[in-house]
């Protein structure tokens, strides 16, 4: 189960706040969803760069599918019933093949509130991300019902039912490989696609919006970009889909990421060192580097408050 502080944060807003939405409100009941190809048989479902918001739907994940003459695999499947149902008719006007797997690359509500549209195909998560789903299923429902409202008519919790192994498989001559690595959550699984050289990052990599924390380990975040990196300077890695900005070339947003995580991480750092309390992090300015990104503001208050008690007991036990 979440810890105490864990469910204020999520009770608040789960990622709190509201940010900016889209730039016209959606009609409620349409979330306009237009699959768009980004590489050979490969296509990604955007998302609006933003907090989540009634005005977009609460829509403001990536979601992804590989399509092929072989069979359809399919990567999240957004934050409702309503858009699962809605991804579900998108792919299909692409593709007529059969899917053959939905993946949900982490615990967090908008990866699987979709997962009822697909009740009927086998839908796949890490064996730590499946419990975190039946652990916190109930309270992101109720958060995101109090935040969406009628966009989240009839949607339930339903968590992958397969867990999935990392491993490599092909599907229609594309060379796929499921990977596990770990810090925005326990469990991150991303999809790397070695045929394309498209990397489907998960909630690892943010561009051009500050990263939600409520399950991180900055350390164990960071060294799992820097193996992103990696792949991208050794040119395994082209095209990055995060789960949460605009899809892009090279290590644009792992870079963001990255930057953001260690400027934080020093900040609690210091703060911590020179005693420092809450309030006073808080009202620390932020760089104007980070001027630009979405979600800013309630973001870093969100990060302040859930991470830095873990920095003050780390300096009490110096």
């Amino acid at each position: 189960m979440m810890h105490a502080l864990s469910k204020m944060l999520w009770s608040c807003g789960l990622w709190c706040g509201v940010g900016a939405a889209l730039a016209a409100d959606l009609p409620v009941g349409d979330y306009q969803l237009r699959p768009r190809s980004i590489a050979p048989q490969t296509w990604v479902i955007e998302g609006a760069v933003a907090d989540f918001h009634r005005s977009n739907g609460c829509n403001i994940i990536n979601t992804a599918f590989i399509a092929t003459d072989e069979g359809v695999w399919v990567i999240n499947t957004g934050p409702s019933q309503l858009y699962g149902q809605q991804q579900r008719a998108a792919i299909e006007r692409v593709s007529p093949r059969a899917v053959l797997g939905v993946a949900n690359l982490n615990l967090h509500p908008d990866y699987f509130f979709g997962n009822q549209a697909w009740g009927d195909r086998p839908v796949y998560a890490l064996g730590g991300t499946q419990a975190g789903m039946l652990a916190e299923g109930k309270a992101y429902a109720d958060n995101m019902y109090r935040l969406c409202g009628d966009w989240m008519k009839g949607t339930e919790s339903t968590p992958a039912r397969q867990t999935l192994v990392p491993s490599r498989f092909v599907l229609g001559g594309h060379q796929l490989e499921w990977i596990r690595l770990q810090g925005h959550t326990a469990d991150d699984l991303v999809l790397l696609d070695r045929t394309t050289r498209v990397l489907f990052a998960g909630g690892l990599v943010f561009a051009d919006r500050v990263p939600t924390l409520p399950h991180a380990r900055l350390t164990e975040w960071m060294a799992s970009l820097r193996t992103l990196q990696q792949w991208v300077d050794e040119g395994l890695v082209q095209t990055v889909v995060p789960s949460h900005g605009p899809v892009h070339q090279g290590r644009y947003g792992v870079d963001q990421t990255m930057d953001w995580l260690s400027w934080l991480h020093e900040r609690l750092s210091t703060s911590a060192s020179q005693g420092l309390d809450l309030s006073e992090v808080l009202r620390l300015p932020i760089p104007s580097r980070f001027s630009g990104w979405a979600a800013l503001n309630a973001e870093y208050a969100r990060s302040v408050t859930y991470l830095y008690p873990r920095y003050e007991t780390a300096q009490f036990s110096r």
